[in-house]
């Protein structure tokens, strides 16, 4: 069934052109009756970013769900996983974020999380989304049932003391210089804070949020200004986080990146090493680099692969009993803590192996060297060219040229008209080659 209003995470628009107070009213009141399980009473906690709009969904969403006898406890500024550790904290029927992620601020979101602080299976997306259209009627609560709406003042609190505990009592970050980028957005409070009580120097930037300028230049999509930052400053490392804080990207002392790839490998074999990986493996997507592969099967752990998206990932840790994944753009999901990407708690994790190894953050996060890795995009006008039979034999004749020293992904955009076309191999130069003869396949295809 086509979605008119739930996409891969959530509901997501323009401000005030796909997201209006009416529709955030809606989803308030039939998310409100979906989750209307049993006669005690309901409460939601509604958790956002900093955009401007952010005032304005809340007070909508807020509206739904009283009208449906539903009680609001509102966070207010908070990352998306500390929304959904609050969920199942305070015991809540359902959590709301209102973020567009690492999105810019005239965009905004509404995420859904269930009383397990998981994100909402298609199945419960569907039953909402059947009930928001303005046709459907909402029953409303009688005056006598209307829900309450209070603000949880220690909401911060509580998630920077979770964060902490997340870290072996033995581990500080006594002695460490940190740069922290929260790109202007949900984790501007929490994370420079639970830095500085764990013992860090902390040196913050992209934490002056003015509702206009969240992930402007800044956080984990445009870490170039914590790379100068942290040469600047001399800093051990860096630290960006994306509007919602739910990944994260490290920085080393010579202002080098560290992707998503690299940051699982160090916490998947600090994990190994101390016997807290539940399977010998982790989940990852088909973006992740063939190198982190190579690099985890020399150390006895397996690499299993998803389609792209954290949900993707989420699912199959879920299904098959892994507790580390996690994307190269940054996701990471540790499930012992976290039932959703954290990139506050993942960071952690990292410098918890810092500290213990005493080494330089450019020798402790750099294990492996990337194969030479392309990716290019493919406009579509509309059609299917990859259903056409003569167009797969071509690229499987392309395929062919790799062998073993290589992977071809090619996937439709599940957001744009363009198919997206990656090779990454040990030769540049033939990775370079097949990127381009399949993206001339499809050109003429298209």
């Amino acid at each position: 069934m086509a979605r008119k209003y739930f996409g891969t995470d959530g509901i997501r628009g323009r401000a005030n052109g796909k997201i209006t107070p009416e529709l955030a009213l809606r989803v308030g009141q039939a998310a409100g009756r979906v989750f209307q399980r049993g006669d005690h009473r309901h409460r939601v906690v509604i958790g956002k970013d900093t955009r401007l709009s952010g005032y304005m969904i809340e007070t909508a969403l807020t509206s739904g769900f009283l009208s449906v006898g539903m009680d609001v406890m509102l966070l207010g500024p908070l990352p998306t996983p500390a929304v959904a550790m609050l969920t199942r904290s305070m015991r809540a029927d359902l959590g709301v974020m209102i973020s567009a992620s690492h999105n810019p601020y005239e965009d905004n979101g509404i995420k859904l999380f269930g009383p397990d602080g998981y994100k909402l299976s298609d199945e419960i997306e569907n039953a909402i989304e059947a009930m928001i259209d303005p046709a459907t009627s909402v029953k409303l609560s009688g005056v006598r049932d209307m829900g309450r709406a209070r603000r949880i003042d220690d909401a911060q609190a509580r998630y920077i003391e979770y964060a902490k505990r997340t870290l072996p009592r033995d581990i500080d970050l006594s002695g460490l210089r940190i740069v922290l980028d929260c790109a202007h957005g949900a984790g501007y409070r929490v994370a420079p804070e639970a830095l500085w009580e764990l013992g860090a120097e902390v040196i913050t930037i992209g934490d002056k949020p003015d509702g206009f300028n969240i992930n402007r230049d800044v956080g984990s999509t445009s870490p170039h200004a914590l790379s100068a930052k942290v040469r600047e400053m001399r800093a051990d490392l860096g630290i960006a986080l994306d509007g919602d804080a739910d990944r994260v990207l490290i920085v080393d002392e010579q202002g080098h990146v560290i992707d998503g790839d690299q940051i699982m490998a160090v916490i998947a074999e600090s994990w190994h090493q101390d016997g807290r990986l539940a399977k010998p493996g982790i989940v990852a997507t088909i973006m992740s680099n063939l190198g982190l592969e190579r690099r985890l099967q020399s150390q006895g752990i397996s690499l299993a692969r998803t389609a792209v998206g954290d949900r993707y990932v989420l699912e199959h840790m879920r299904e098959h009993g892994f507790n580390l994944g996690g994307e190269q753009s940054g996701h990471m999901i540790l499930s012992d803590y976290s039932t959703t990407g954290d990139g506050l708690i993942a960071a952690l994790q990292v410098l918890s192996v810092v500290q213990r190894e005493q080494r330089p953050a450019s020798e402790v996060c750099r294990r492996f060297e990337p194969l030479p890795q392309i990716l290019k995009n493919v406009q579509t006008k509309g059609g299917q060219p990859l259903q056409n039979a003569g167009v797969a034999s071509a690229i499987e004749k392309v395929r062919e040229n790799l062998g073993d020293a290589g992977r071809l992904v090619i996937r439709p955009s599940g957001t744009e008209p363009v198919i997206r076309v990656m090779a990454e191999g040990d030769d540049a130069d033939l990775v370079e080659k097949v990127v381009d003869d399949v993206c001339d396949i499809l050109t003429k295809a298209a």
